[in-house]
């Protein structure tokens, strides 16, 4: 599974809930989502971003986002989410994720989400501040000095 997720700075676990499987004995495709946003709160608490959104009334908003299911879920199991960020532009960045089944030890989904800089004072979209682009670096390095060394 570390392998699976070497390249992800920002890794989480979360237990398969029973209660997350619909009829057809398998988690709901809704509570994919509700993974990747627990992994992406996550990463913007490494970020403090909540902290610069509350001096700056900038912060980031979800603009669009989007699975793959590559493997049915099933209780009991755990899951690693790992997020990264994938490309930076003047007002937007792109999250990749990855669900990692424990039971299985093999990707059950990946997306990605789109995240727009956001002015919600003024209530409209921002340029990324520079500090958080350098935040994100900071988070990014972290992930390659972890892959490189094997770790």
């Amino acid at each position: 599974m570390q392998e699976l997720l070497k390249t992800f700075p920002v890794i989480i676990e979360i237990p398969v809930a029973w209660g997350e499987m619909d009829s057809l004995l398998h988690v709901n495709n809704i509570i994919y989502f509700r993974y990747f946003e627990s992994a992406r709160m996550a990463y913007f608490d490494r970020l403090d971003i909540w902290t610069y959104m509350k001096e700056t009334g900038i912060g980031p908003i979800l603009a669009s986002t989007q699975c793959k299911f590559r493997l049915p879920l099933t209780y009991p199991d755990t899951v690693s989410v790992g997020t990264r960020i994938s490309e930076i532009e003047e007002d937007r960045f792109l999250m990749k994720y990855l669900v990692v089944s424990h039971l299985h030890a093999k990707v059950a989904a990946e997306g990605e989400g789109l995240i727009v800089s956001y002015d919600y004072h003024k209530l409209k979209k921002a340029a990324l501040p520079d500090e958080i682009k350098g935040r994100i670096q900071v988070v990014e390095e972290s992930a390659q000095r972890r892959a490189s060394n094997g770790e």
